[in-house]
């Protein structure tokens, strides 16, 4: 009963602003914005003039274990195949702008004068996936909170512009479903920003764009096993260090939820499942993933977030605005060379 009071109250008000933020989404005369927008900033605005600590609970849980178990669930309603191919297709893109952030990021962040932990961890929330990837390279370089808090201000915020852009510049450049959700997938922060991005720009973009999502997520390992092997060196060429191994625990990166929808997406690839069940658990998902936003939103407390100074958020600024076009440069260039299977533009 304890653990019901403690985490019902956030859970019920995020799904309340979920079902409002769906009935919002229906009055619209036309696509212009979608659920998953309108209830992280319905949250954000409630968040300005009401955050109370008892909420917080069922807030953190719904925007991090519910988000997870939502993109499990859509695995119910995708075929094993296509995630494969939107997998191989999404590494391609995944490769330039991890060279981008890590390898333009180091520059910038000796330009900007930051330390090389603030800079790296900049660099891992806007390449791979935002505040997970953040938090699973800190303790491994022995970032401070400070550190921590910096990054973390830097890919948000600009998280919270590309949600609101990118549906716009995607109609703009005319891009079909595929080549939006493949530009979305790899080229916005966190898991959460590219939910509300894709599904802002239609269905098939959201799941689209979900998809390329899971498999840059996985970049997190080899990364912060790089960069475990880059900070013990460093601590050996300190005056008078003593050598010992970072410890790296393989089973605090892996993102297990990604089995969990590998899973039931091969479950559904065998025809079992019966097509009800798969309309159901879709729409499931969706409605889940629009109470992560809002969850997120009335987490969201912008005056902490505009104490993190000015530095840190351009050089996230320049290395997200530098994705952003490497991404979409990039998969036009698959298009051009054939490499992508799917229309580049919408049909006209």
């Amino acid at each position: 009963m304890r653990i019901i009071k403690k985490y019902a109250p956030g859970i019920l008000l995020a799904l309340l602003i979920a079902a409002v933020s769906k009935w919002l989404e229906s009055l619209l005369p036309i696509h212009l914005i979608g659920a998953s927008v309108i209830a992280l900033f319905i949250g954000m605005l409630i968040n300005h003039f009401w955050h109370p600590e008892w909420l917080k609970p069922g807030l953190a849980f719904t925007s991090k274990k519910l988000l997870k178990f939502a993109i499990i669930l859509l695995g119910l309603s995708l075929n094993i195949i296509t995630v494969i191919d939107v997998g191989k297709m999404s590494l391609i893109v995944m490769v330039f702008t991890l060279l981008t952030c890590f390898g333009v990021g180091y520059f910038v962040g000796k330009i900007l004068k930051l330390n090389w932990k603030t800079s790296n961890l900049i660099s891992a929330g806007t390449g791979i996936c935002g505040g997970s990837a953040i938090a699973a390279l800190a303790p491994v370089i022995d970032a401070d909170d400070m550190d921590v808090a910096y990054a973390m201000s830097a890919t948000f915020i600009f998280d919270m512009v590309m949600i609101l852009l990118f549906p716009f510049m995607g109609q703009w450049l005319g891009l079909s479903d595929e080549a939006y959700g493949l530009w979305a997938g790899t080229a916005v922060n966190d898991t959460s920003s590219v939910v509300a991005a894709g599904f802002a720009y239609s269905e098939a973009a959201g799941e689209f764009a979900t998809m390329v999502k899971l498999t840059r997520t996985l970049s997190i390992i080899p990364v912060v096993l790089i960069f475990a092997f880059i900070n013990t060196r460093l601590k050996q060429k300190q005056p008078g260090a003593v050598k010992e191994k970072t410890k790296v625990k393989f089973t605090k990166l892996f993102p297990w939820f990604i089995l969990g929808f590998l899973g039931l997406t091969a479950i559904n690839s065998t025809g079992i499942i019966p097509e009800i069940v798969s309309t159901g658990a879709k729409e499931t998902s969706k409605f889940i993933m629009v109470s992560a936003l809002a969850a997120i939103g009335l987490n969201t407390n912008f005056k902490k977030m505009a104490k993190s100074g000015a530095r840190p958020m351009l050089h996230g600024f320049i290395i997200s605005a530098l994705v952003v076009i490497v991404a979409i440069a990039v998969e036009y260039a698959m298009h051009i060379f054939g490499i992508a299977d799917f229309p580049f533009y919408t049909a006209a």
